[in-house]
């Protein structure tokens, strides 16, 4: 994660920060809807979570299929484990995805992590507190800031993934600013001010603004992103 780098940046950012908080406490983000994503111990559904999940329904889409290749193959909990199922049945087929795109986002990051010597879910999680780490993911195309933080967040790190749903409340907020690393500092800083986790309190924004979306539309609310399971306090 970036943050500023002078005091006006600073000043800026809990500025900014406070009325994201001040929103949440109106809203009972944190109060009715704080929401704890479990991490994923499962490094074949990690590497096709974070492939697929740009641009797509999360219920619809990507969990079902998240949620099969947690079932089904459950050798593929490990890198090797899980270039072993694809050898045999290949790579479209275990993510049930035949677009070229993310087929092929999915495979440069697996074979990135088997370059740097990952296999569990473990040195996964070790390997993604390098900050090194970043400039490689993002380094394969269609890999950008919000995939690597949401990988992150995959694994249980304390990150704040900046999406739709985090731009919609900033916004609500009274935000204007687009800069990534300005939103991620934002709410990260609102966090803190508010004395939860980063990532639940991203997850419990996400539960919000997903659940307003359903309502106003008329159906279920969407599932929280990083499977596992949802406690709501």
């Amino acid at each position: 994660m970036s943050f500023p780098k002078s005091e006006c940046d600073v000043l800026s950012a809990l500025n900014s920060a406070r009325l994201v908080v001040q929103l949440a406490q109106e809203k009972g983000v944190v109060r009715d809807n704080l929401s704890y994503r479990e991490p994923l111990y499962h490094v074949g559904a990690i590497v096709a979570d974070a492939a697929l999940q740009a641009g797509l329904n999360y219920r619809t889409v990507v969990k079902v299929r998240i949620d099969r290749i947690v079932q089904d193959f459950p050798e593929a909990a490990t890198l090797s484990g899980m270039f072993n199922v694809i050898a045999s049945i290949g790579v479209a087929e275990f993510l049930r995805w035949h677009h070229n795109t993310k087929v092929s986002r999915f495979v440069c990051v697996a074979e990135l992590l088997r370059d740097e010597g990952v296999n569990d879910f473990h040195q996964l999680r070790t390997w993604l507190q390098n900050p090194a780490c970043r400039q490689k993911l993002r380094a394969i195309h269609g890999v950008g800031p919000k995939t690597v933080d949401y990988l992150c967040g995959l694994v249980g790190l304390d990150f704040v993934a900046v999406d739709r749903h985090i731009r919609s409340f900033a916004s609500d907020a009274g935000i204007t600013a687009a800069d990534y690393d300005f939103l991620q500092t934002v709410v990260s800083y609102a966090a803190d001010l508010l004395g939860v986790s980063r990532r639940h309190f991203d997850a419990s924004i996400w539960t919000y603004v997903s659940s307003q979306k359903a309502g106003r539309q008329g159906r279920a609310p969407l599932e929280l992103p990083f499977g596992g399971s949802i406690a709501v306090a």
